[in-house]
């Protein structure tokens, strides 16, 4: 039988199961699945990073999917924070969806190319002038950090 992803012609996703703790930097050709532990970047076609996974270090890939822990910024085109993410750092993304009970504290950067070099300068510069490490202060100065409530029935 036949996946979808072989029928494509594509490779099958790698997977760092939740047993799995990586130091250093992870790349890959194509879609990645994180569920277990990363301290280091990961560049890659697609993260997916697992419900129990987190992640410390910076992420480069087309599209990202949270439903973990992330500490470090995001260059992707596209951006998924689901419910229950957790999110500290900059994003620069070309779209972002942010879905209710998901924290996010940093910076949202839209970029109609967040993969080309300029961008990488822009988060350089961010990262070095402290707006990754102040994260509390930047809240109660001006900064977009926010929980988002669970939805509620009328």
């Amino acid at each position: 039988m036949q996946t979808s992803a072989d029928a494509r012609g594509a490779r099958p996703p790698s997977t760092i199961g939740e047993d799995l703790t990586i130091t250093g930097s992870v790349t890959s050709k194509g879609e990645l699945h994180l569920d277990g532990q990363v301290q280091g970047d990961v560049h890659c076609v697609a993260l997916v990073l697992g419900d129990n996974a987190q992640l410390e270090g910076n992420v480069v890939a087309e599209d990202v999917v949270v439903r973990g822990r992330l500490i470090g910024s995001v260059r992707a085109l596209r951006v998924t924070l689901q419910a229950k993410s957790h999110v500290e750092g900059n994003l620069f993304h070309k779209t972002l969806s942010i879905e209710q009970d998901t924290h996010f504290e940093g910076e949202s950067r839209p970029s109609e190319d967040p993969l080309a070099p300029e961008a990488a300068a822009v988060e350089l510069q961010l990262n070095h002038s402290g707006c990754h490490g102040s994260t509390k202060q930047r809240k109660r100065e001006n900064g977009f950090i926010r929980s988002l409530p669970e939805s509620r029935s009328a």
